[in-house]
C-alpha cells in the first residue's frame, strides 16, 4: 500500500499549476493589497520583535550589574569624612558576606554626575556625600545587620541595595516584553483581516467567473485551492520583502554603547536573527488560513 505523501499539500502549493492560475487574475488592486499588507505588518513585526528582545537584555544587564552590588552613602562635615570613611571601610572589612569595599574618587563621582551637570563640575568644591561601593560575596551579607552596624559606628552612612532599581527594571522588562508579543499579535490579527477582505474582493469581482467554472464541472475544493495559492503565495512574498526590509533598518540603527543607551540596543544578537526570518513562514500560514476561511464562505454564498 502506497503511504501519503505528507509534503504533498505543501507541493501543491508551491509548485506551479497553469490551470488554478488562470481562475485568479495574476494582477489588479487585491493584488497589490496584499503584497503591501504583507510587506508592511511583516517590516512592523520585525521592529516589534526587536524591542521585545533589547527591552529584556537592557533589563537583564542592568538587572545583572546590581545584583551583587550596594553602595554606602556618608554624609558627615568635611573635616570627619576621612576619618568615617575609614571607619565604614573598616567595618565592611570584618563583615562577613562582603567580598570588597572602596571609597569612590572624585574623578569616579564627577563621572557620574557629568549626564546631568556636565564635566566641568567642581566635585571638590561641593558638599557631597562620600560613596562607597560594595560587592557581596556568595553567600551574601545579612543586610539589616549591617544597617544597624553602620548607624552604630557612622551614623551618616545610609546603605542601598539597589533593591528599588531591580524590581522596577523587572516589571519594565516584563511589560515591555508582554508589548511587544502584544504588538506582534494584533499585527498578525490585523493582516489576516485584509488579506481576508482582499479574497474576498477577489472572489466577488470574478464570480462570473466561478459560475462558469461550476458550469463544466469544477468544485469548490479546486476553486478555493486558486484563490488560496495565490493569496498565500502574494503574503509569502510580500513577507520576505518586509522582513528583508526590517532586517536592513535594525542594521542601519546604531549599536549598543557603554552607556547602556536603550534605543542604541535596539537590534538582534546571535541566533536572534534567526527569528525575523521566521516571520514570513508565519505570514503565509496566516494568509493560507484567512483566505482558505474567506473562499469557502463566499463560495457557499455564490450558491
Amino acid at each position: 500500500m502506497k503511504l501519503p505523501n505528507p509534503l504533498a499539500p505543501l507541493a501543491a502549493l508551491l509548485l506551479p499549476d497553469a490551470r488554478s492560475d488562470r481562475v485568479v487574475p495574476p494582477s489588479g488592486h487585491t493584488s497589490w493589497l496584499t503584497l503591501f499588507t504583507a510587506g508592511a505588518m511583516t517590516f512592523l513585526c520585525v521592529f516589534a520583535l526587536a524591542l521585545s528582545l533589547a527591552s529584556g537584555r537592557l533589563a537583564h544587564r542592568w538587572s545583572d550589574a546590581l545584583a551583587r552590588t550596594a553602595t554606602i552613602r556618608l554624609s558627615a562635615p568635611p573635616e570627619q569624612m576621612q576619618v568615617q570613611t575609614d571607619a565604614v571601610l573598616a567595618l565592611l572589612a570584618t563583615t562577613p558576606g562582603i567580598e570588597s569595599a572602596r571609597a569612590l574618587s572624585d574623578a569616579e563621582n564627577r563621572a557620574l554626575l557629568a549626564p546631568w551637570f556636565g564635566p566641568d563640575l567642581p566635585i571638590e568644591e561641593l558638599p557631597l556625600p562620600r560613596l562607597i561601593e560594595v560587592i557581596e560575596a556568595d553567600p551574601g551579607y545579612d543586610g539589616e545587620g549591617l544597617r544597624q552596624r553602620l548607624s552604630a559606628e557612622a551614623p551618616g552612612a545610609v546603605l542601598d541595595d539597589h533593591t528599588r532599581w531591580r524590581r522596577p527594571l523587572a516589571e519594565a522588562a516584563a511589560r515591555l516584553r508582554l508589548l511587544g508579543w502584544m504588538s506582534i499579535l494584533l499585527i498578525g490579527t490585523a493582516m489576516a483581516a485584509m488579506v481576508t477582505l482582499a479574497a474576498s474582493a477577489s472572489l466577488e469581482a470574478n464570480a462570473q467567473v466561478v459560475r462558469v467554472l461550476r458550469l463544466v464541472g469544477a468544485n469548490d475544493t479546486f476553486i478555493a485551492r486558486a484563490f488560496v495559492r495565490r493569496f498565500t503565495l502574494r503574503a509569502l512574498t510580500g513577507a520576505g520583502v518586509g522582513a528583508l526590509a526590517g532586517m536592513i533598518g535594525i542594521l542601519m540603527l546604531p549599536r549598543a554603547d557603554a552607556a547602556g543607551g536603550f534605543l542604541t540596543g535596539l537590534g538582534f544578537t546571535g541566533a536572534g536573527w534567526i527569528l525575523p526570518l521566521l516571520l514570513p513562514p508565519a505570514a503565509g500560514a496566516v494568509a493560507f488560513f484567512a483566505t482558505r476561511r474567506a473562499a469557502l464562505r463566499k463560495l457557499r454564498e455564490f450558491r
